[in-house]
């Protein structure tokens, strides 16, 4: 089975490669000191102090485990190659939704980045998936759970000034 690349934009990769050098440099001598405090204070037994430093330790070196694995079958799309003819990754996109005549604005990123929250889509999401490879005048229909949504994309830019 072969492993599924985590597609990731130059931003992406970099605020993955921050977090791992904060967990791994700073977070980890942290939860080393408040583990070496917490053994001093006496029995481990009922100690809540270490047993919540213990629960820290393993949430973090978790995640330095995945942001690894992430890094490790990463690909990393360059945003300024993009031909903004189309939608591809990396591109912010600006689309009006037809029912509700509302214009909306997202930057189609890997899923490995996508956050709602931030305007940041994936690729394999449906709205997402339906607007790669598509050019500005293009209306796309969406399958969602909520029904058929129907958006037309009005511009295409580079994402590079977020």
């Amino acid at each position: 089975m072969e492993t599924k690349k985590n597609i990731l934009t130059y931003e992406g990769l970099k605020t993955l490669e921050d977090e791992l050098e904060e967990l791994k440099v700073v977070r980890r001598k942290e939860v080393s000191q408040k583990i070496k405090e917490a053994r001093e204070l006496g029995d481990l037994s009922e100690n809540a102090e270490y047993d919540a430093a213990k629960d820290e330790q393993r949430d973090i070196e978790t995640r330095i485990e995945e942001i690894e694995k992430i890094l490790k079958n990463a690909e990393v799309f360059v945003e300024e190659e993009a031909d903004l003819r189309k939608v591809s990754i990396g591109c912010k996109v600006k689309i009006l939704d037809l029912e509700y005549n509302e214009e909306l604005e997202y930057k189609i990123v890997g899923s490995t980045e996508a956050n709602s929250l931030k305007g940041k889509i994936s690729n394999e999401s449906p709205v997402g998936r339906a607007l790669l490879g598509k050019k500005v005048g293009d209306t796309v229909k969406v399958e969602t759970a909520a029904g058929e949504l129907s958006y037309k994309l009005l511009e295409i830019q580079r994402s590079t000034a977020d």
